[in-house]
């Protein structure tokens, strides 16, 4: 299947690629955001390879360039508009104009251009819906962390639900925006189901209080709650009671891409009959809340877990030198590693014996060292010092071995298995044996009293084990907070768990909870430590099999009849994937890849895991269905407990909203406003212009390379030599934005 970022980056580039000058070459024009989204898939010197001579910010202070003809790729905001028309009124900034805004442009806006000054010197405007974060081949992020908070945290009074509440939608808004990108992108008008949990009510600001419904129907009104001689009034009483964040977004989401095929392109959803129409599915993280703190023991979610892994992207490590001497190194991993794609899922075991195997064949392919190979770890790492002529694959083995290692100790030295144990016994419900776990108390308390184990893991275990219990009375909880030694704000981070829809505190007359997403049993797999599955393995496989529940994930509009399988699809599986065991040892056996399978997209508002990405990936191939997964933002379980211990703050104290959630006190905004003020970029101060010299100079002096206010496209140093007059404008600020 066709990789997610290589999509994105195909469509930045036939956009740059649409502006074919008379002159050839050509200026690209871009604001802080549009240029973080274009440096996430491509590197400065793929776009100068596209003609382009110089790359630019539209907030900076540019020198006229009226022989050359410029690409803008903006954000759509008023801001950015302004600035656009200013580049050709009462001057000529450039030749001319090409357009290219990075989400729909608003009519006001497009209005606003074409009557100004910049009109005659506008030769295209187009709308790429590109506003995308691709950070994996299947997987897509919002970046939109402070979504939690909006999402799930409780208002402090009865009278902030309505703010709250207003604060969310608008968070949605956004979010949904963001949703029809990647289906506009993906050429996708999809079914669109969401996660209606029966077990709960809807949470944080939508929870039913009397600020968020409408007035009751009238006591007069007779049989207003049977179905048949319910009013208007009654439905919209009773209608808060299913707004779940999931029913909402999906609504949202639906709207956008109706407005889409309706204003601006109506071939938009149109049949395909060489590719079955897809289907979106939007749950959120109340959906499975066993996943975010239950130890994983694949490798990336592992390390992900265990090592500090910036943003899940930047890890700083030892590195040997040719000459023997460690260094530290901060290497990236993305999908650029050929190493890091092909064991990030694997189990730490196999991932190892993986990581080994490819070394010693990498030796013998390169015939740089005679002898047995590797045997260990400790063997690879003592090879790769002597390997400074591979420098490229050296540096990604020796980051993986150095990971794989580091993750191995910490195991070892916290003895994660007898924690781990307890676990999985509390996220499947049965024990290693299949059998229902009897003195999980007893397993516990000594890992709870035992000052090896640090507090985070202790708040993991007891907040699985109150999950499997669904719920414990209070005299429990507070004894295992007791044995755990937790300090208020650990003990806040477990009692906030309600807010997700769990059950903390069970009275002697609650009776257990009916949920119809259960976890199912793993037969056959490998590992004890690593029986449970995430829930979303779950509904996937039940919505590939058409056996997903349609009360537990209704369709906002439209569902797909059904049709006898196409000739051309293989039936879906019908034995459980869970058993399936990793082949990357096998040989592949050859065979295409069809370019026209049904896609999958699975939104997860509130979070993502990294062990739901790999079921992502494990699943998509057995399946025969293209399964992309995307969230607000993804979780490790240290920043989640963290979140969690500020939930009932509003955030405040936490890394994605330090200050809490945004002040909805004053008169409310329109969308654009809210769009305005959340893309909004400060205009660079003015330039001093030096006075001239009292002494004229006549010594001619090169002019000087601005420095770059970014880091942009930051390393690329190649450039296409065009004429002598057009090299010095390309070599002025080849190397970032001016």
């Amino acid at each position: 299947m066709a990789s997610l970022i290589t999509i994105i980056r195909n469509k930045f580039l036939e956009a740059i690629r649409s502006v074919n000058p008379p002159a050839r070459w050509k200026i690209l024009v871009v604001d802080d955001f549009s240029q973080k989204l274009l440096g996430a898939v491509l590197k400065q010197f793929d776009i100068l390879e596209e003609n382009v001579t110089l790359i630019e910010s539209i907030s900076s202070n540019r020198e006229l360039q009226p022989e050359f003809e410029a690409i803008y790729m903006l954000m759509p905001t008023s801001n950015n508009v302004n600035r656009v028309i200013k580049d050709f009124t009462n001057q000529k900034q450039y030749a001319a104009a090409h357009l290219f805004f990075i989400e729909g442009l608003p009519e006001h806006l497009f209005q606003q251009l074409t009557a100004s000054a910049a009109e005659p010197y506008l030769q295209a405007l187009k709308e790429l819906f590109l506003n995308i974060h691709a950070i994996e081949a299947q997987a897509f992020s919002l970046e939109e962390p402070s979504y939690f908070f909006s999402m799930y945290a409780p208002p402090r009074t009865e009278a902030g639900y309505k703010p709250a509440r207003a604060r969310l939608e608008e968070d949605l808004r956004f979010a949904s925006k963001k949703i029809a990108n990647i289906c506009i992108t993906l050429g996708e008008f999809p079914y669109i189901r969401y996660y209606f949990p029966s077990h709960h009510l809807p949470l944080g600001p939508l929870k039913p209080v009397a600020q968020n419904r409408p007035p009751p129907p009238p006591e007069t009104a007779s049989r207003w709650r049977t179905n048949l001689a319910r009013g208007d009034e009654a439905r919209q009483f009773e209608a808060v009671e299913s707004d779940f964040v999931t029913k909402l977004l999906a609504f949202m989401v639906q709207s956008e891409l109706e407005d889409y095929k309706k204003k601006l392109n109506p071939d938009f959803g149109k049949p395909d009959h060489t590719r079955p129409r897809a289907t979106l599915i939007i749950t959120d993280r109340s959906m499975d809340m066993f996943a975010p703190l239950v130890h994983e023991f694949t490798y990336q979610a592992m390390a992900n877990d265990l090592l500090p892994i910036d943003n899940g992207t930047k890890y700083t490590y030892k590195f040997q030198s040719s000459l023997g001497a460690y260094e530290d190194k901060t290497a990236t991993l993305s999908d650029a590693d050929n190493v890091w794609t092909v064991v990030r899922h694997l189990h730490m075991r196999e991932a190892i014996d993986k990581l080994m195997t490819d070394f010693n064949k990498f030796l013998e392919d390169n015939a740089v060292f005679k002898g047995e190979g590797a045997a260990n770890l400790n063997d690879m790492k003592d090879m790769l010092a002597s390997l400074p002529q591979y420098q490229d694959q050296r540096e990604k083995f020796s980051l993986h071995l150095n990971m794989a290692q580091e993750c191995m100790g910490i195991f070892e030295k916290d003895n994660l298995s007898d924690l781990a144990t307890v676990e999985q016994s509390c996220a499947t419900g049965l024990t290693a044996e299949g059998k229902t776990p009897k003195g999980l108390v007893e397993e516990m308390v000594p890992l709870l009293d035992s000052r090896d184990v640090i507090n985070m893991r202790k708040v993991r275990i007891i907040a699985l084990y109150i999950q499997y219990r669904e719920g414990v009375p209070d005299e429990d909880k507070r004894r295992l907070y007791q044995h755990a030694r937790l300090n208020l704000s650990e003990q806040d981070a477990v009692n906030a768990l309600v807010h997700l829809g769990v059950r903390v505190t069970r009275g002697p007359n609650d009776k257990d909870v009916k949920r119809k997403i259960k976890q199912r049993p793993s037969a056959g797999e490998e590992y004890e430590l690593s029986r449970f599955k995430p829930a979303i393995r779950a509904v996937l496989e039940d919505q590939i099999a058409d056996k997903l529940d349609s009360q537990t994930f209704p369709y906002v509009r439209d569902a797909p009849m059904a049709t006898p399988l196409s000739p051309k699809s293989p039936p879906p599986q019908t034995t459980s994937l869970r058993s399936q065991k990793p082949a990357w040892h096998r040989a592949p056996k050859p065979a295409t890849v069809a370019d026209n399978r049904q896609r999958v997209i699975m939104f997860v508002a509130g979070g993502m895991t990294y062990s739901e990405m790999r079921e992502v990936y494990q699943i998509s191939s057995p399946l025969q269905k293209d399964i992309f997964i995307g969230s607000t933002h993804i979780v490790t379980p240290k920043g989640f407990i963290d979140d969690l211990k500020v939930l009932e703050l509003g955030g405040a104290g936490s890394k994605a909203v330090p200050n809490g959630l945004r002040d909805m006190r004053g008169e409310p905004k329109s969308f654009q406003d809210l769009y305005d003020t959340k893309y909004y970029v400060r205009d660079a101060p003015p330039a001093i212009r030096q006075p001239p010299p009292s002494q004229p100079i006549r010594q001619e002096r090169p002019p000087a390379v601005q420095p770059s206010p970014t880091n942009s496209y930051h390393g690329s140093s190649t450039s296409v030599t065009p004429s002598v007059k057009d090299e010095k404008k390309k070599k002025r600020n080849l190397f970032g934005f001016r």
